[in-house]
């Protein structure tokens, strides 16, 4: 069986990353993940990669800090991480280019837009640090962004639980898991899928997405090859 996707924009977030401990990097868990998106990369899918920073910062929990030198602070934790999934996605045989909204040259490519679809086309991988270099978005919307940039066929977000449900169900026993999902209904219920920024560029875009659990990081794998691994969603 082939796989069903060209092209993807997977959306790793920076907890992920963390493990159990919940803060900076687990070299074990991230190699899991890069073993998985190798398998992909064997395959000959086209693989952007967008991560998150919430391992080492989170914005929202800076206090009093000005909000955009707080988001600012955000963007460098995602380059760090950018930096280290490329190094352990290289030590397992994949050609990895990170490319990075705040211009840091001497560390990454700054990212352009047609550099990375080309990279993408001789079957590099492309890590897309920074968000989209402006404070007050989300790397879920930076996701969206470069989705949309690299006209990838699907956004994989991968996320700490196995779907979309109608409330957190680490709160709730009778909480509802949504096989299929379109953005309307994400937007008027206000699930918590990604922020509304993004959920919004993706309807207006036409970009699916597929969420799925990464406690069992070859989900990545089976994603691209279509298994039913997630909630799905897309337009109406």
């Amino acid at each position: 069986m082939g796989a069903k996707y060209k092209r993807v924009l997977l959306k790793l977030s920076g907890e992920a990353l963390a493990g159990e401990k919940g803060t900076g990097l687990d070299y074990s868990i991230i190699t899991g993940i890069c073993q998985s998106i190798k398998k992909c990369y064997d395959e000959g899918i086209e693989m952007g990669i967008v991560v998150g920073g919430g391992n080492f910062w989170r914005g929202r929990s800076s206090g009093a800090m000005d909000r955009t030198r707080a988001d600012h602070i955000g963007m460098l934790a995602t380059a760090m991480n950018a930096l280290a999934v490329a190094d352990i996605l290289e030590s397992v045989g994949c050609e990895v280019r990170v490319q990075t909204a705040i211009t840091m040259q001497q560390v990454a490519e700054p990212y352009l837009r047609n550099r990375a679809v080309r990279h993408l086309q001789k079957g590099r991988i492309v890590i897309f640090g920074c968000g989209t270099g402006n404070p007050f978005f989300s790397t879920d919307t930076a996701a969206t962004l470069r989705a949309a940039e690299i006209d990838a066929d699907i956004i994989l977000k991968a996320t700490m639980v196995d779907g979309v449900y109608d409330k957190d169900p680490n709160k709730f026993d009778d909480a509802k898991k949504y096989d299929t999902l379109d953005f309307d209904e994400i937007l008027a219920k206000d699930l918590k899928v990604m922020d509304m920024t993004a959920a919004s560029m993706c309807r207006d875009n036409n970009i699916p997405i597929l969420v799925f659990n990464l406690d069992n990081p070859d989900n990545i794998y089976k994603a691209v090859m279509g298994e039913d691994v997630g909630t799905f969603v897309s337009k109406k």
